[in-house]
């Protein structure tokens, strides 16, 4: 479902986003619009979707308001509290304005990380990147070029769980919401994960679930497949079985090499990569138990 009931924001104008999922009932929307409607907010877009396995209903519901001081974040959480607990809502309102605080992850392969600062730079990705963090020093000009600060953590398996520490720590220091994986190639331990549970974001260079593990692309030209792919998904305790968010595939044939399967294989997992995190700064990402629903 989607609904428009005004024209475009001006550039004066504060814009929201409100995500819910709750029990399916009737009703919900009916609420949702009347309270904007009593509070001067005009809908830009509102999607919503009732998953059937489940019996749970999600919204996310874009508006502005005009003037600009007719609703503050403050006044609209304390007002729709209410609500929320009407209908066993679990939701949040999100300052579009406020562009959410990411800290990358790295290795030594480039390639997703320079994506995603030159999105970043033309305004593609609307966030600020706090920090980007690798077990190898080799990408450290690409983040001081960008003035971004680098921080070097090797990572042995004796100092493993001090530097993942250290990660942690970084992410609280420097308010970052979200955490990406562009490529690090270190298994996070299970206490990690858990700490990032819903907001860290992994590339994984298959289309998941099949060819796992080391050198997919070469798996994939041993078993002669006609399409590759990259997985975007939610780190989890259990490797790459998060949730999937998305994924971009190609057609491939019996010509191409292992190595032109690798360069198709790099440009896929930074279009897989950059959409993630675009769907998750939108506010358009929900988990449903081992998958996701994106409005």
């Amino acid at each position: 479902m989607q609904h428009s009931s005004s024209p475009a924001p001006s550039t004066a104008s504060a814009l929201f986003c409100l995500t819910v999922s709750c029990p399916s009932r009737a009703g919900q929307v009916a609420a949702i619009v009347s309270f904007l409607d009593q509070r001067r907010g005009y809908i830009d877009e509102f999607t919503v979707f009732d998953e059937k396995s489940t019996q749970q209903f999600f919204v996310r519901c874009v508006f502005h308001t005009d003037p600009p001081q007719a609703l503050d974040i403050a006044s609209l959480n304390r007002d729709f509290a209410g609500l929320a607990q009407r209908f066993s809502m679990r939701w949040a309102i999100h300052d579009m304005s406020r562009r959410p605080k990411v800290l990358i992850l790295v290795s030594k392969l480039e390639h997703c990380l320079a994506d995603l600062l030159f999105r970043a730079r033309m305004g593609e990705l609307p966030m600020d990147i706090t920090a980007v963090v690798s077990n190898h020093d080799t990408l450290r000009g690409h983040a001081e070029a960008a003035e971004i600060a680098f921080h070097h953590l090797p990572v042995t398996d004796e100092t493993r769980p001090q530097q993942e520490t250290t990660i942690l720590d970084l992410v609280r220091t420097t308010g970052s919401e979200l955490v990406v994986l562009a490529r690090y190639m270190q298994i996070l331990r299970p206490e990690t994960s858990k700490a990032l549970a819903g907001r860290a974001i992994n590339i994984h260079h298959s289309f998941l679930p099949g060819f796992k593990g080391a050198r997919p692309y070469h798996q994939a030209y041993e078993r002669g497949v006609k399409v590759i792919g990259a997985t975007a998904h939610f780190v989890t305790d259990d490797l790459d079985e998060g949730p999937i968010i998305t994924q971009s595939v190609e057609p491939v044939d019996h010509t191409q090499t292992p190595d032109q399967l690798l360069a198709t294989g790099r440009n896929l997992e930074c279009r897989a990569l950059a959409r993630a995190v675009r769907d998750y700064l939108e506010r358009r990402v929900f988990i449903s138990g081992h998958r996701t629903v994106v409005l």
